[in-house]
């Protein structure tokens, strides 16, 4: 599986982490979040590579309008976290971004936002 790179034009955290790849030559597939939003497999994949299910608020995109809208503040603690990832897997305006999964190298790459440190350390050869 090569690196997948789901992305929301608007967002300019997503454009640098775009342009970040590009200038350092790695390939990846964007897709556009709202419109194609990363399967359960690779929710789950995500959620275990920050913690498990206690971390599951990491990969909500809790300062969008839809989250806080649907006042997932206060409903998320109690939902269980297949009730949490079918809701992720619905609305890709829900998923934090970037999301960037895959395979690098020979190594498994799950990242999510876009902090330049960790994507180096994850990313380099």
């Amino acid at each position: 599986m090569s690196l997948k790179l789901y992305t929301y034009a608007k967002c300019s955290t997503c454009r640098n982490a775009v342009k970040w790849l590009r200038e350092r030559g790695i390939v990846f597939t964007e897709h556009a979040i709202r419109e194609t939003a990363p399967s359960p497999a690779e929710l789950r994949t995500m959620l275990a590579a920050y913690g498990g299910p206690s971390e599951l608020r990491r990969i909500f995109n809790t300062s969008g309008m839809d989250y806080r809208a649907q006042g997932l503040a206060q409903k998320l603690p109690e939902m269980s976290v297949d009730e949490a990832l079918a809701l992720l897997g619905q609305n890709g305006n829900l998923v934090k971004r970037p999301f960037l999964i895959g395979e690098h190298e020979g190594r498994c790459v799950a990242l999510v936002g876009f902090r330049q440190a960790e994507w180096a350390a994850q990313l380099s050869a």
